[in-house]
């Protein structure tokens, strides 16, 4: 483990200065791009003769759990993250539709992504039954906050437009792992699972993971109002971090919805009451460093899974066929709360297109579609969200900036 953390490290630092002095893009895009470069040089380096080469290098990323590094270590540092810098007075104000999207908008966009990608497969020869067609669907349809937060940093989005984007995919990810367990649970279990089977796990999970994520918050706000002394403070948040990720996990409590509803306490009210100017300074630096550093090797790896993914033509025919349906159905799920809600709330006439275009897809979809059990629906799935997510990052994290600015959005 120590070996690998710190050529992953050293690769991320590498990738980053080549990236900062010639490329000169986004350092997570870039990061990712110039890894991505790197895996299809090996699988060619692979075909000319060279295959010690690429087995090597296959072999290490194989030794590395991409599912359990993510969703049981860098994402709980990532959401506090991203959540400890959100004002909740401005989430407060769009709280509906960010519920509304969170929720309704993450099973719609299921739905639509499912029963289309059943027949996307049917059409190009790939078999698969339907309930994993949804098991995908559940998979792309978060946003993923480590992409879109970075992002938006970057692009110029207006404030409000920027809290609807990052509020959601804060949340979002929460509510599509539980219809991630909820469909695998029905995959494993058959005919065993129930409606309340799913009301009762939808209760433990998303609203047990709300009230976790307040409790631990308030206990450790308490603490960090009871001393004035910011090592033990940045000490305090991130055992809340660690200790609050796997207690939430022990408990069957949401983790990632945990973390946000922490960070957002500890953001705010914490940052309020219960730190001094120079433990403020201290903290942002601490978590805005850690949020660049996870940042860069969450995308190194991305970038890398190029080596483990299979090639087959009909998976990448699959996926090239459904970037516009996903992106579709992200406009549709996105577009009936805001036409709905337009009768009582107003909002800028191009959010729907600003919405579909930066809801990014990122790590978190890589990731649960690496919890497949082996098989071949796995790898089909996986090459599939793969494609979807690389053109995500590369082509929409690339221009978003730029429909932001031809919109002229107030």
């Amino acid at each position: 483990m120590l070996d690998l953390s710190a050529l992953l490290l050293s690769l991320a630092a590498i990738f980053s200065y080549i990236n900062f002095r010639f490329i000169k893009l986004p350092t997570t895009i870039g990061v990712m791009l110039i890894a991505m470069l790197l895996s299809v040089s090996l699988v060619v380096l692979g075909h000319i003769g060279l295959e010690s080469i690429q087995n090597k290098a296959t072999a290490v990323l194989e030794g590395i759990d991409f599912n359990k590094a993510l969703m049981h270590g860098m994402l709980s540092f990532l959401l506090f993250s991203g959540a400890l810098h959100v004002n909740l007075d401005d989430l407060a104000k769009h709280k509906r539709i960010i519920s509304i999207l969170a929720t309704f908008g993450v099973v719609i966009s299921t739905f639509i992504v499912g029963g289309s990608a059943w027949l996307v497969f049917s059409l190009i020869g790939i078999k698969l039954p339907f309930i994993y067609c949804l098991l995908f669907g559940s998979l792309i349809a978060p946003t993923d906050p480590i992409a879109v937060i970075g992002i938006l940093k970057k692009a110029g989005v207006p404030k409000s437009l920027e809290t609807k984007i990052t509020g959601e995919s804060l949340f979002n990810d929460g509510v599509a792992v539980v219809v991630f367990l909820v469909i695998m649970g029905i995959i494993a279990g058959g005919n065993d699972v129930t409606a309340q089977h799913i009301i009762l796990l939808f209760i433990e999970e998303a609203i047990g993971g709300i009230f976790f994520g307040f409790i631990i918050g308030l206990l450790t706000y308490l603490m960090l109002k009871s001393v004035d002394n910011y090592q033990v403070e940045v000490l305090l948040t991130l055992a809340l971090v660690m200790g609050g990720f796997a207690l939430a996990h022990a408990i069957h409590a949401s983790g990632p919805i945990a973390m946000v509803v922490a960070g957002l306490f500890i953001g705010n009210r914490g940052r309020l009451f219960a730190m001094s100017e120079r433990t403020r300074g201290h903290l942002d630096s601490f978590w805005e460093l850690m949020d660049e550093i996870l940042n860069a090797v969450l995308f190194l790896l991305i970038g890398l899974e190029v080596l483990v993914i299979a090639t087959k033509g009909s998976y990448l025919i699959a996926g090239l066929a459904m970037i516009p349906i996903v992106l579709l159905a992200r406009f549709i799920s996105v577009g009936l709360p805001v036409t709905f809600m337009r009768r009582i709330k107003n909002f800028s006439p191009n959010v729907v297109k600003i919405m579909t275009w930066g809801g990014l897809r990122g790590g978190i979809s890589v990731a649960l579609a690496l919890s497949i059990p082996a098989g071949p629906e796995r790898e089909a799935l996986l090459t599939v969200t793969y494609i979807i997510v690389v053109f995500s990052i590369l082509v929409q994290g690339l221009t978003i900036k730029r429909l932001v600015t031809s919109k002229k959005l107030k």
